[in-house]
């Protein structure tokens, strides 16, 4: 679970203030120790196996997502989407896309984007809300555009592929991956 909600950045950072040694090997072997084990009872597990596999191996990523996807759809639970569809699968499935594949994290005052798209997936188009900004993010596989739309807040700062910028209202940057 630490791998779905911390970085490896952040997981290294961790370790060190506990004085632990962490390597990054680390984490891929636990990632397989756990997909060997885990039985995906539960409609969230699907989804939670797709994020932490997103870096290492997105092929694999995708057919986990495409698993929590068919939650409801497909009702791979045998008969449970009729008792109410599994609303934190599904909110993982968005969760996904908009963070997961795009690479999108908060590191103190810095929007950071690092995507890393399964090739089924071409583009992603979203709004998003920080720091009173509304953004328009447009991500394909070899471009990422963010326009701020409206805000009259302080400029912000954007971190993709070891470039930073400063956006105001009505400025857009582009950065070819």
């Amino acid at each position: 679970m630490l791998f779905y909600l911390f970085s490896a950045e952040e997981l290294n950072k961790l370790f060190n203030q506990l004085g632990y040694p962490f390597e990054y090997e680390t984490i891929p072997k636990n990632i397989d120790y756990y997909l060997k084990r885990t039985s995906n009872g539960s409609s969230l597990s699907w989804i939670v196996h797709s994020w932490v596999a997103v870096r290492r191996d997105r092929e694999r990523s995708w057919e986990l997502f495409n698993q929590a996807l068919k939650t409801d759809v497909a009702d791979i639970q045998g008969g449970t989407t009729p008792e109410g569809v599994h609303l934190g699968a599904m909110a993982g499935c968005v969760d996904m896309l908009q963070r997961g594949y795009t690479g999108l994290e908060t590191h103190g005052d810095v929007l950071r984007l690092n995507p890393s798209f399964p090739r089924e997936i071409k583009q992603v188009h979203f709004h998003l809300r920080y720091r009173g900004h509304w953004l328009d993010l447009d991500i394909s596989s070899d471009r990422l555009k963010i326009t701020a739309l409206s805000g009259r807040a302080r400029p912000i700062r954007i971190w993709v592929k070891d470039r930073v910028f400063e956006l105001k209202e009505g400025e857009t940057g582009e950065v070819m991956l």
